[in-house]
């Protein structure tokens, strides 16, 4: 068998994976990259394809280097097609927006990885993680057909949603979120779509509800005639026949008439309120690996680049004192929350009110709403309104009056579960009366919308 050594072992090529063994390896740490596809098939990956904020990503792999996969610059807003209220809704979506070519961003956040100096195993699929008196030391894998052993200082799982390797670890000496089911994801489909002539809605990201109010169909045009096109469903609701729905609306829309299916594939992704820890000793987990995902939108690529970031910025210090303790490695967890994990959980309060809703009564809800007033709940976790907004939302949602209430009152306690997130412990040892605070919090969440608990 042949053993690897290195400080920092990263088991996963996408973009929590790639940031953040450039980060590590910039630094001056030995950084090996495992990945279980191909060199050719690295960075295929299941996908929206949109991309927000990009302007203000981190510099370990420098902008210049992934522009080249942006097809579509040209993105400024969302339409919101709402059949049942026979009504579009568009509205702003704030920051730099672009839909990419996804396997070649893909390429291109390993090479900019590699060029930082890590090194990249292909072909490598891992079988079991490895522990020495609760410390994370390395992984077990198969690469071509030989065992192969990796010890590293600290491994980081960028494996994706469901990681095998929190299966595979003993984590429960440690404050590692570890509270996480199926249910809390999201199975999505997608297939990119050549049509013949140019979408009259190349400038938008286009949404739709599917028949229950836990999914919705999205088209995301990389071009004005390359679409990416897919849906999704929580996976706490019975299961959709996801190729065939997306199929049928396909059928129903003449812009795709004679179009070619050139690419499909599906994927589970996390549409749930980032992990309360994602340390334990000797181990870190970024992006989908720790729930960093917009949990109503699906959008990861922007907070897997930062967790990254922040992941190896952290594993660069411990390393360099020989301490790689859950409380050396826990300023991660605060750079998360701090950046955008209190604003992802707050979100995840409205993912939990559409579990409760029937369709009719979402589509009006979102009908009534202004839609920036929309964009900033989809968005930023919060939204505020003007006494003259309200008497104007009021006048004109007539019939939905009671859907808007309920949405004002999932809007306060959502503020209040944000501020909440915003006093994050600076310590593994406060980790268990803040998340007693934030469960009665959650409660009410749960009273006001009628949900069935998440967690």
């Amino acid at each position: 068998m042949t053993t690897h050594e290195c400080d920092m072992l990263v088991v996963g090529a996408g973009t929590a994976g790639c940031y953040a063994a450039a980060t590590a390896a910039s630094a001056g740490l030995d950084v090996v990259v495992v990945e279980r596809k191909s060199e050719a098939e690295a960075g295929h990956i299941a996908c929206g394809d949109a991309l927000k904020g990009a302007d203000t990503f981190p510099d370990a792999i420098p902008k210049a280097r992934i522009e080249p996969a942006f097809t579509n610059t040209g993105v400024d807003h969302g339409r919101f097609e709402i059949p049942q209220e026979d009504t579009v809704l568009e509205i702003p979506v704030p920051g730099e927006l672009a839909v990419i070519d996804r396997w070649e961003y893909g390429h291109r956040i390993i090479e900019g990885a590699s060029a930082a100096g890590a090194e990249f195993h292909y072909d490598t699929v891992v079988q079991d993680v490895t522990q020495e008196d609760g410390r994370v030391t390395g992984v077990r894998a198969v690469r071509k057909g030989d065992v192969v052993a990796y010890d590293a200082a600290v491994t980081l799982d960028g494996a994706g949603a469901l990681s095998l390797l929190q299966d595979k670890a003993d984590l429960s000496a440690a404050t590692f979120d570890t509270n996480v089911s199926y249910s809390q994801f999201c199975s999505a489909y997608r297939e990119i779509v050549e049509v013949e002539e140019e979408v009259p809605w190349k400038d938008a990201l286009v949404f739709k509800p599917t028949e229950r109010a836990a999914g919705y169909l999205w088209y995301f045009p990389r071009t004005g005639t390359e679409i990416n096109a897919g849906l999704g469903f929580q996976m706490n609701e019975e299961p959709m026949k996801l190729v065939e729905d997306l199929k049928r609306d396909l059928r129903d829309r003449p812009e795709f008439r004679n179009a070619r299916v050139t690419d499909k594939l599906g994927a589970a992704l996390p549409t749930r309120r980032p992990y309360d820890s994602a340390v334990a000793p000797g181990f870190i987990a970024a992006g989908d690996a720790a729930g960093h995902v917009n949990p109503t939108t699906g959008g990861g690529i922007a907070g897997a680049a930062y967790a990254g970031t922040y992941a190896a910025e952290q594993v660069v210090e411990a390393v360099s004192e020989g301490d790689v303790s859950e409380e050396r490695l826990w300023r991660y967890n605060e750079r998360v929350m701090d950046h955008f994990g209190a604003r992802y959980a707050a979100l995840d309060v409205y993912n939990v009110l559409s579990t409760a809703v029937d369709v009719d009564s979402l589509m009006g809800l979102l009908a009534a709403l202004p839609g920036e007033k929309l964009a900033e709940a989809l968005y930023e976790g919060s939204t505020s309104m003007s006494p003259l907004l309200v008497a104007r939302t009021i006048k004109e949602s007539y019939g939905h009056w009671r859907q808007i209430w309920d949405f004002f009152r999932t809007k306060r306690v959502a503020d209040d579960l944000m501020s909440h997130y915003q006093r994050y412990p600076s310590r593994p040892g406060a980790l268990a009366g803040w998340q007693s605070t934030r469960d009665e919090v959650m409660d009410r969440v749960y009273a006001v919308t009628g949900a069935d608990p998440k967690y």
